[in-house]
């Protein structure tokens, strides 16, 4: 609680400082500052809000999804933009992604489970396993098809469909299933900078 504390003490200190320092500055500035606190500092706070209950473990990442939804509505409220017909559209595009979401799992479930019964699974073993590959060797050719996935397809395609693949190999070189996780999520976020679909330079963009 005292860290939370601590953080909260942080960030009131630099938003004064920020204040103190336009506030002897020209009208102008003052006025580029007014904008600011109007648009971007809410944002930020409600970013830093999720983001930090989850850094300093004070919430779980669906407790921290829970304040960002409360900061969201009380955002809305503030800019008086909540109104019915925007209620009913966050609604739908929540329940839209959670179904496509969904959907994507159980049909990657299925995949599979189709793909390790037909022995695919044991082929692809053996495929690698046949190249006499090290331990190095092998963690530069899973990352490199990973990157390579990631341009044409998001998080949990990769994550669903083809980790099963290589996490059964792993044993067998001695690779450490925490590292190699560590590997993906830091491949995943290069891979998703990356054309065609490089998904986080449009998240930027909006």
């Amino acid at each position: 609680m005292a860290a939370g504390t601590g953080f909260w003490v942080t960030l009131g200190v630099f938003g004064a400082m920020i204040a103190l320092f336009y506030a002897f500055l020209s009208f102008t500035r003052l006025e580029v500052f007014k904008m600011l606190l109007t648009s971007f500092f809410p944002l930020m706070i409600l970013i830093l809000a999720v983001l930090g209950s989850i850094v300093l473990g004070l919430a779980t990442p669906t407790e921290a999804a829970a304040v960002g939804a409360l900061g969201g509505f009380l955002l809305a409220i503030a800019y008086r933009q909540l109104t019915l017909d925007v209620v009913k559209e966050s609604v739908f595009l929540t329940a839209k992604t959670s179904a496509m979401v969904c959907w994507l799992f159980v049909g990657s479930a299925i995949f599979s489970a189709a793909f390790a019964l037909l022995g695919g699974q044991e082929l692809v073993e053996r495929w690698v396993l046949s190249m006499n590959l090290s331990k190095t060797q092998f963690l530069v050719l899973s990352q490199v098809i990973i990157f390579v996935l990631g341009w044409p397809l998001e998080w949990t395609e990769i994550i669903v469909i083809f980790m099963p693949i290589f996490i059964p190999l792993l044993d067998n070189f001695g690779v450490d299933p925490l590292f190699f996780g560590l590997l993906v999520a830091l491949n995943l976020q290069t891979a998703f900078l990356s054309p065609p679909v490089a998904m986080a330079a449009f998240y930027l963009k909006g």
